[in-house]
């Protein structure tokens, strides 16, 4: 099809605004921590309830390109923080409303552009492409000096205080999850899915305490690690020790006296298999052009023969090794599983490959291809392989014996209950989501941000006596802070002061202040939307956490005040007051973090990245092309 035949479109800011508006109104009504539940009815008739930004997004059937184009950036966003696909929307639509304010606020460069329209579309993506320059390069440096100058609004305020300390124990950890729960899965449930998350984590801990690392075995194999069960309430969500295969035993599973019980992971054949796809077996005619032709054809008995003995040979040999349980990646024929029975070998074929990863990993084995290759570091010590009934399905559950080479502390499968199939997989998602958020808060975040920011500085810049050093000022892994909107109003005013700066030591320079005054103002919707049930809690909170960044700059600019602080801490801990009952301007930093909750800075900063490239992405469409034709089958 001639591409200069189809129907156009061009497009302008208002059509960009107006279809992300729309995608603004799907998802407001589930914002915040007073958000409801979104109904979704499916073509099997199922009802589908859910809190989930990103679920609540994919599931809708999108025409708009525009649209789909947002939803994709929004789910790419998802999949690396696991939150923040509400947030995602709602700043992305308060950017283009300020965007579009102040393109049409701009004289029209008729000279230049043939309408209005066209000039406004020019000035909208020149003020994206800044706003994105800003952000790769000066954000990172206004997030960290407001950061440093407060001084952090309470004392807890990383997830990795002491290294000594495992993660899951901490005070702020268990904070953390709750917020990220309370938004996903509603307020009845956060309590116990953070609990449960914490002992998962607690149990799934590597002997030499790697918090990171930890959480990253747990997201590469959390498809293996849990076990979704339909039919139960969520309270019914529990831990199981050892690893839960799902699969079923292929041969009768006997009583196995001998402990440790012996496995092998085998992904070959146990009987040989000569005729595979593509093959042809040529038989021979006489006993002369058998002796003539002996290298290239075989009678079908001989390779029958050959078979049945090969496979006895692998059965008598892991029956030598004191073999109890095969665990096969593949389907094993009918003679190979009744040898197998009468050897008392449990065998469990077709298993996942994530799951036989999973077990050579926490067994501290390898997996062997040939029976005639095993060696003892081949075989698994275990202390049980049984079957267990989750469901109404039966699995294999194994428990691992202790040993040096495990490893996990304590290695741990998840099941995860719920009402219904895609009730189930929501907390599944929200649990795996979970996992991904911790892992982004203790990332580091922007490492060489300071660097580039202090060449940035201008020569007769400053910062004030009260600043820490750049070497202090750097983001380490784990940093968190309030819950509620807390975020977004420090870094509000520290893009202000930011751009107040710089449109004073340089009058030419009138852009990036514009843009820093977008963003500014765009980050004062979330908390703005958060409390839409009542302004005046909005400006409240507002003073208060303000009055709180400002006492804690002056306490940090007294040296006398600076070291009675540590000793004052403990009466802080005494005073666990709720943030709406608390009236005093320098309030104890524990009543933000216990009644609010808390966020992950780190997932903060990549969501603000992550929204400012998908606006400049969308501001960079001029046109769109009609097509009557599919241009991705469901083949391609």
């Amino acid at each position: 099809m001639d591409m200069g035949m189809l129907p156009r479109k061009h497009l302008h800011v208002k059509h960009v605004l107006q279809t992300v508006c729309a995608l603004e109104a799907v998802i407001l009504r589930s914002f915040g921590p007073g958000g409801g539940q979104v109904l979704f009815t499916r073509d099997t008739a199922e009802a589908m309830l859910t809190r989930s930004g990103i679920r609540i997004l994919t599931s809708l059937r999108l025409e708009n390109p525009l649209a789909r184009m947002v939803v994709e950036c929004v789910w790419k966003h998802s999949t690396v923080t696991g939150d923040g696909s509400k947030t995602f929307i709602l700043l992305l639509a308060s950017l283009l409303r300020m965007i579009h304010t102040t393109a049409c606020k701009e004289p029209n460069m008729s000279h230049t552009y043939n309408s209005r329209e066209a000039a406004e579309a020019a000035a909208a993506r020149h003020l994206a492409e800044e706003l994105l320059a800003f952000a790769l390069k000066e954000l990172m440096m206004s997030l960290t000096w407001e950061w440093c100058l407060m001084d952090i609004m309470f004392p807890g305020r990383t997830l990795l205080q002491n290294p000594h300390q495992p993660l899951s124990q901490t005070i702020t950890f268990p904070k953390l999850l709750s917020s990220f729960y309370h938004t996903r899965l509603g307020d009845t449930h956060c309590s116990f899915t953070s609990s449960l998350t914490c002992e998962l984590l607690t149990n799934c801990t590597f002997k030499n305490d790697l918090s990171f690392s930890s959480l990253q075995f747990i997201k590469d194999n959390f498809p293996a690690l849990h076990t979704p069960i339909s039919g139960y309430p969520i309270n019914c969500s529990r831990l199981i020790e050892g690893q839960v295969i799902h699969r079923d035993f292929a041969t009768p599973c006997l009583q196995i006296h001998r402990l440790p019980v012996k496995a092998v992971v085998f992904t070959g054949y146990l009987q040989s298999r000569f005729l595979s796809a593509g093959h042809v077996l040529e038989l021979g005619l006489g006993e002369q052009e058998m002796e003539e032709n002996s290298g290239k054809k075989k009678s079908i008995v001989q390779f029958s023969s050959w078979s049945e003995r090969s496979l006895e040979c692998n059965i008598a040999k892991l029956h030598s090794l004191g073999v109890s349980v095969l665990l096969s990646g593949v389907k094993q024929s009918a003679a190979a599983l009744a040898l197998a029975a009468q050897a008392d070998i449990c065998v469990v074929e077709c298993v996942s490959e994530d799951e036989l990863s999973l077990f050579t990993q926490l067994a501290g084995t390898t997996p062997v291809s040939d029976c005639w290759m095993i060696e003892p570091r081949h075989v698994a010590s275990l202390r049980f392989c049984q079957p267990v009934l989750l469901g109404a399905n039966s699995y294999v559950h194994v428990a691992f014996d202790d040993s040096e080479k495990r490893a996990m502390v304590k290695p741990c499968s998840l099941v995860i209950c719920g009402s219904g199939e895609g009730q189930t997989d929501q907390y599944a998602c929200a649990f795996r989501d979970a996992i991904y958020l911790l892992l982004t808060t203790l990332q580091p975040t922007g490492t060489t941000a300071i660097t580039a920011s202090k060449m940035n500085l201008q020569p007769h810049e400053s910062l004030p006596a009260s600043a820490p050093s750049f070497q202090q000022c750097v983001l380490e892994p784990g940093c968190v802070l309030p819950a509620g909107g807390t975020f977004e109003i420090l870094l509000h005013q520290a893009l202000l002061q930011h751009g107040n700066s710089l449109s004073a030591c340089d009058s030419t320079n009138m852009g990036i202040p514009t843009v820093l005054q977008l963003l500014a103002k765009a980050l004062l919707s979330v908390p703005q939307r958060i409390y839409s049930h009542s302004p005046r809690h909005f400006l409240q909170f507002q003073t208060r956490v303000l009055s709180s960044s400002l006492s804690n700059q002056e306490r940090k600019a007294s040296p006398a005040q600076g070291c009675g602080a540590s000793n004052s801490s403990t009466e802080d801990d005494k005073q666990i007051k709720s943030v709406h009952c608390c009236g005093k301007a320098d309030m104890s930093s524990n009543v933000f973090m216990l009644d609010c909750g808390l966020e992950s800075v780190s997932c903060k900063y990549q969501l603000l990245l992550a929204v400012v490239q998908c606006l400049a992405d969308l501001l960079r469409v001029d046109t769109l092309l009609h097509s009557h034709t599919a241009l991705r089958t469901q083949t391609d």
